[in-house]
């Protein structure tokens, strides 16, 4: 299976995302994770060598791909519509990740309106959800109405999630006392992406 995690806008756990369902579907399968993004977030998360799959940039997967069952590819932010339409026609499934922020969730329905075309599979998935506020209920509020695919896992958000690639583990590895609660999210996306 290729998934790609891709967005409009930088900050919305895309990387977060793309580590996590890498590290989920690395337990039933051989996993690649390729570092699409300029900025290297991935490769720089896995430089202490103790995520559970392997990372690799753009440049140097073509001869690794063959060897993996899974790929999880980490686009970079803002990719052009070109871009954007080979990775839909590459993919069997792309994720765009989205904050309940006004901001990320107009920037995804931006996204939705260049891939709706493409006539490729999509969901959007909500991240970084503050159980304190409404505003994840207000968001999945406003993607319901707009008819999109929506993941019914959310992210919720946690200091976990920021400090885990500072010791280059995934959440669940991560001294936490709510780090379970971030990795069995992902966990139940991921069961979403497998049904």
């Amino acid at each position: 299976m290729i998934i790609a995690i891709t967005a409009l806008k930088g900050g919305v756990g895309k990387t977060t995302t793309a580590v996590h369902l890498a590290a989920y579907l690395q337990l039933s399968a051989p996993t690649l994770l390729i570092d699409a993004d300029k900025n290297r977030s991935a490769l720089v998360w896995s430089r202490e060598d103790k995520l559970p799959f392997y990372v690799a940039s753009q440049a140097g997967s073509p001869g690794l791909i063959k060897k993996f069952t899974h790929i999880v590819i980490d686009t970079q932010a803002r990719p052009e519509a070109e871009e954007l339409e080979d990775l839909a026609q590459g993919s069997d499934l792309v994720i765009l990740p989205t904050t309940p922020n006004a901001l990320d969730i107009d920037s995804t329905l931006k996204a939705v309106e260049l891939l709706e075309p493409l006539k490729i599979n999509y969901k959007v998935l909500l991240t970084r959800v503050d159980a304190r506020t409404t505003n994840g209920r207000d968001a999945r509020k406003v993607l319901e109405e707009a008819k999109l695919p929506l993941f019914k896992t959310e992210i919720p958000l946690l200091v976990a999630f920021q400090r885990a690639p500072s010791r280059g583990v995934i959440v669940k590895d991560y001294p936490d006392p709510r780090a379970g609660i971030g990795w069995s999210r992902y966990r139940s996306v991921g069961k979403e992406i497998m049904v």
